[in-house]
């Protein structure tokens, strides 16, 4: 299985990298490594985690407060949202198909 990125979703996962790396010299690579070993394990098993809505799912991402968004479609993983858990919860509605 493979997986793709709302365009959106992929600007925050950047922005957030950016940010990270800002703050902290590797920083931001140690959160693009997390939301990758989060993504392989969604993809190994893409029903383990909760449903939000509908058939939306989240992952949470270790050492970070950051959740992964995301549907099973048949074309693969497509993620929705790279969610920090402390801002508007609901956002990424907008992204839904």
């Amino acid at each position: 299985m493979t997986f793709y990125f709302h365009p959106e979703a992929e600007e925050e996962f950047n922005n957030a990298i950016d940010y990270y790396e800002e703050v902290q010299n590797k920083l931001g690579f140690d959160f693009a490594f997390e939301v990758y070993k989060t993504i392989e394990r969604i993809i190994a098993l893409p029903k383990a985690w909760p449903i939000l809505e509908d058939d939306i799912r989240r992952c949470l991402i270790n050492r970070f407060p950051f959740g992964i968004i995301y549907s099973i479609e048949p074309e693969g993983i497509f993620i929705l949202s790279i969610m920090h858990l402390k801002r508007e919860p609901d956002y990424w509605k907008s992204r839904m198909k």
